[in-house]
């Protein structure tokens, strides 16, 4: 039976308290349990809606007797970020008291992990996964949150770190469908891009930062390589779904990723039903490492000259920046270029241009950077 969970936070100052809504379906504890959340970053919309129709199709299942496993769905996953309006704008990716990302900065179990679960570990690797699920919930368990924001991140883990599959839904600015993913999960996860669409996915072992997916996937191969001599797979499919742009809320969009996702949960065992074909891949998966943030080196206004979904080519140009009050002639008008050739996948909503100010983003194949580790935008 469907359960419906509300969860208190702490009082952040006198007079005010906000809830965490849980949505559980299936056996708790049966496996395959499969994780999904949006409004992570409060003000990126297209999550909401999408999440609010696979609710619905979720009952229907649910009420059929279709469900198999455990899915658990956090509908609006950040009431703090949900509260943060100044000047008519949602202000709902940074938390107001300390500026901090509500993506950034959850707890990561390694650390504790690598102290604690050594002696649990065997040749099995069924039961490796289940002693560092466990071992994982007792750690949580002992979390002191110091304030609101971090006793709703160390709640949304606890749903979530004992998870088969996390899918955290989230949108760009002006983007195509794209995802995010630990390279040790691909392309074992192959079926979630081409089952979404996603035009680009992006792997990283580590991208920086611990997002919240990487939070509950990124433990199980830094244990791999800690404990080589026991066998420990990559247990958590985790990954950030880009949901497009934030205006990107069209009923058409919406009925098909949740058809999409939908799909995904019944291809996985989740759900019972014969999901369509798999569609093919569109774009190979590539390195985070090799995005480049396309960053604007004068002030003025962005005037693009490529689309999302252009195919770029090394050099070429993607815009221009004009200053409507240049110092001197030659800074009227600035040519931006793409350091990689890729797709372009991502523009800024707003077109006002800084020094450093990143205006797009473009996938390419061959890595820019050599190393891992704050690889994310803010």
């Amino acid at each position: 039976m469907k359960q419906v969970e509300t969860r208190i936070l702490p009082q952040a100052s006198p007079g005010t308290r906000r809830s965490l809504n849980i949505l559980r379906y299936g056996t708790p504890g049966k496996r395959p349990k499969a994780y999904l959340q949006a409004g992570l970053h409060a003000d990126e919309a297209p999550g909401y809606p999408v999440l609010h129709h696979l609710i619905k199709k979720i009952d229907t299942a649910e009420q059929q007797g279709n469900i198999f496993g455990e899915i658990v769905v956090v509908p609006a996953a950040n009431p703090i970020g949900l509260s943060q309006w100044r000047d008519e704008m949602l202000q709902g990716r940074f938390d107001f008291v300390n500026s901090i990302n509500f993506n950034r900065q959850h707890q990561d179990l390694t650390d504790r992990l690598i102290d604690e679960v050594g002696p649990e570990l065997g040749a099995d690797p069924q039961q490796n996964i289940k002693a560092i699920r466990q071992c994982g919930t007792g750690i949580i368990n002992n979390f002191q949150p110091e304030d609101e924001a971090a006793s709703l991140k160390t709640l949304l883990i606890s749903l979530s770190h004992d998870a088969d599959i996390v899918l955290d839904l989230h949108c760009d600015l002006q983007a195509l469908m794209h995802i995010y993913l630990g390279t040790p999960l691909w392309p074992d996860a192959q079926d979630l891009s081409s089952q979404m669409g996603a035009e680009a996915t992006l792997l990283a072992a580590d991208s920086g930062g611990t997002p919240f997916d990487e939070a509950n996937s990124r433990i199980w191969w830094v244990l791999a390589e800690h404990f080589p001599n026991v066998p420990i797979p990559p247990a958590c499919l985790a990954a950030t779904v880009e949901l497009r742009g934030l205006s990107d809320t069209d009923p058409k969009m919406i009925r098909q990723d949740t058809d999409n996702l939908y799909y995904f949960l019944q291809r996985r065992g989740l759900i019972g039903g014969t999901p369509p074909q798999l569609p093919e891949l569109i774009n190979p998966a590539t390195p985070l490492t090799g995005v480049d943030y396309v960053k604007a080196e004068t002030p003025g206004i962005v005037v693009y000259l490529k689309q999302q979904g252009d195919w770029i080519k090394k050099d070429e140009i993607i815009a221009e920046i004009i200053n409507p009050l240049p110092e001197t002639e030659d800074q009227r008008v600035t040519m931006v270029r793409s350091r990689t050739e890729g797709l372009l996948f991502s523009r800024n909503v707003d077109r006002f241009a800084r020094p450093g100010r990143i205006i797009a983003k473009v996938a390419g194949s061959e890595p820019l950077s050599e190393s891992e580790g704050n690889l994310l935008t803010l």
